[in-house]
């Protein structure tokens, strides 16, 4: 890091935004330089966000010499575009951190600085926080701005627009629409960039506040001539080009202009700054600015897995799943597929490729998809909703309401599941087994390996009913093949086992996912410690009834207690759910029980070298000290 410090000459100035503010002018676009290279560099090395952070670069150097962080509020839509906020705010010499046990979080987060106001990994939440904020400094007399960064796709999302509707006009809200690949409005083009121009320079604002101080002074008719020239320079506007959808909300529209000009942008800014009221900010950024890979392939560039760990081959959960779905939608044309503006990472573009007819992109919009598959659904179609288990949260209500109280058969395919280690709690997979599992109608299945999951799908869509499908991000794992998974029992839909029935162990470990890898760290430590130690692998969960019956048929006489293992939120979740249906028969047998889940927390990763296992106590170590002290 000290050698590397000494090639950044401006970046490594920098401890806080006045710092910036020191750098002279001329030296501003060098800096944006090494922020890009520093970008590329920490990127391929620890994994993460590139394109989109590249292209904010001017953006955010403009925001930090125009606001004054952390007096001013500064929010970002969605977090994972704030990287070079993070250098800017004192951050940068602990930047090689940047996703990694005990490091800097991918995303602005409270308890980390300051200079985070507002923590987000979800889309679409910024303007609702600004909203917030910028209320709370009205109602208490703070003279502080609050500025939300909203990149263009976030607009996809409804709660963008619910914030919108509740815009005031005489809030210190500046609102930055940061466009990058899509268009907005109907009137953003050669006229509104020529607008643009004028609008930026302060001898507009300042004619046009006088214009309007001088018209609502003329005695008696003051007031209606100015909402008549206001009117019919409205409709004049309009019929040439057409409205413009934030200021027929009331709110002052300035722009669009060239976000990567960092000059214009400060400007536009700083006017923004002065008209002293809600604003709509206008800027085009390039996604992966000034690095060519990015700028060709910038969805190749979203979220990059580190360079280290690069691997050729591309097989995952995920493109299993996408290559099955479009494989079963080529023969069953009910089968249609949905994305919330996810499909390269859900694996669905192989289905938007097979039959482009029936593959739904509906942007940033979980709700929405989910009550779109139960529409789907109950016209006879066969939806299937691919959607990752963390944004899975948004759409709990259209789940109960729309798709379960209907008994529709919408198939929920729910990928990443379990702990997140990169991305840290806003993206951990711990919730949905507790949400789903106390709504009827429901089954929940939760594959380990890529057969498996081929079987769930073609069982889920085939059986008619609401079903979720659960699996986690990459690959199947090699050793779980080898130890619970024969020829003989391969393509079965229930439960695994790692003992035969000569065996007795002395106490089993149940639990389902990819957890199951620690559960085998932890039976090879007991058994070298004398421990005669099995493992009940579950590929369903749901109908819970179902489940308890497999999990009671395999344990063997003479086992003396189970552990509930799962990496998922405890309360509400599976070992609570097989506990109480199996209580009266464990009892009986005087079998000990219990249950090692995630406890009532959201898992920070905070101990450098820690895996995301330990961190919650569900690594082997604990698995095996649980047992012995329930033994």
């Amino acid at each position: 890091m000290d050698e590397q410090m000494k090639k950044i000459e401006y970046l490594s100035r920098i401890s806080s935004p006045k710092d910036l503010r020191e750098i002279p002018e001329d030296k501003l676009d060098a800096l944006c330089e090494e922020i890009r290279s520093e970008l590329v560099r920490v990127v391929s090395d620890n994994g993460g966000h590139l394109a989109s952070n590249l292209g904010v670069v001017e953006l955010t150097v403009a925001l930090h010499r125009v606001f004054d962080s952390p007096h001013d509020h500064i929010i970002f839509d969605v977090g994972h575009q704030s990287y070079v906020h993070k250098m800017l705010t004192g951050r940068y010499e602990r930047i090689d951190t940047l996703r990694q046990s005990g490091g800097l979080s991918g995303f602005q987060k409270r308890s980390e600085s300051e200079h985070d106001c507002f923590g987000a990994g979800h889309s679409s939440t910024s303007l609702s926080a600004a909203l917030g904020f910028a209320t709370a400094d009205r109602l208490s007399g703070s003279d502080a701005y609050t500025v939300a960064i909203v990149g263009d796709g976030a607009y996809t999302g409804g709660m963008i627009h619910e914030a919108l509707n509740n815009c005031r006009k005489d809030l210190r809200l500046i609102i930055i629409l940061n466009e990058n690949e899509m268009s907005i409005s109907k009137n953003i083009g050669r006229f509104a960039t020529s607008l643009s121009k004028l609008r930026t320079s302060s001898g507009y604002f300042k004619t046009k506040r006088a214009t309007g101080i001088f018209l609502r002074r003329i005695p008696l008719i003051g007031k209606g001539l100015f909402n008549c020239v206001k009117r019919i320079k409205m409709m004049f506007k309009n019929a040439l080009y057409g409205s413009n959808y934030f200021e027929s909300m009331g709110l002052t529209y300035l722009g669009p202009i060239d976000g990567n000009d960092r000059e214009a942008t400060e400007k536009l800014l700083a006017q923004a700054k002065r008209l002293n009221e809600s604003v709509i900010v206008h800027v085009k950024t390039k996604k992966g600015k000034g690095y060519e890979p990015a700028e060709s392939a910038p969805a190749s560039y979203h979220s990059m897995t580190p360079t280290s760990v690069a691997d050729s081959d591309q097989l995952s959960f995920s493109t299993v799943m996408g290559h099955t779905l479009a494989e079963m939608g080529t023969s069953d044309t009910r089968i249609c597929t949905i994305t919330a503006a996810m499909s390269d990472g859900t694996g669905l573009e192989s289905c938007r490729a097979a039959f482009p007819e029936r593959f739904f992109d509906v942007g940033i919009a979980e709700e929405h998809a989910l009550t779109f598959a139960a529409g789907l659904a109950a016209n006879g179609m066969r939806p299937c909703a691919a959607i990752y288990s963390t944004f899975l949260q948004r759409g709990y209500d259209n789940i109960i309401h729309d798709i379960a109280l209907q008994d529709l058969p919408v198939t929920m395919l729910v990928d990443r599941a379990g702990l997140n280690a990169k991305d840290g709690a806003t993206h951990h997979g711990i919730f949905d087994v507790a949400f789903l599992s106390h709504i009827p109608n429901i089954s929940i299945y939760t594959p380990v390996t890529y057969r498996g999951l081929i079987a769930s799908m073609k069982c889920a869509i085939e059986s008619g009913k609401p079903s979720a499908i659960r699996y986690p991000a990459g690959k199947e794992n090699a050793a779980i093949l080898e130890r619970f998974y024969s020829a003989e029992n391969f393509d079965d839909i229930g439960i695994k086992r790692d003992f035969d029935g000569k065996d007795s162990p002395d106490v089993l470990i149940v639990t389902h996912g990819r957890i199951a890898i620690e559960a085998v760290r932890a039976s090879d430590m007991l058994r070298a410690e004398g421990i005669k130690t099995g493992i009940l692998l579950l590929e369903k969960l749901k109908p819970y009834s179902e489940s308890a019956e497999l999990v009671k048929k395999n344990i063997p006489d003479g086992t003396r207690a189970l552990l509930f293992l799962e990496e998922e939120i405890r309360s509400g979740g599976a070992g609570i759910n097989l506990c109480d249906k199996l209580a009266d028969f464990l009892e009986a047998k005087k079998i000990r029980r219990a249950i090692l889940a995630v406890d009532d927390n959201f898992v920070a990763n905070t101990e450098k070298g820690r895996s995301i296992y330990e961190s919650a106590g569900i690594d082997a170590e604990s698995i095996k000290n649980q047992i012995i002290s329930i033994l």
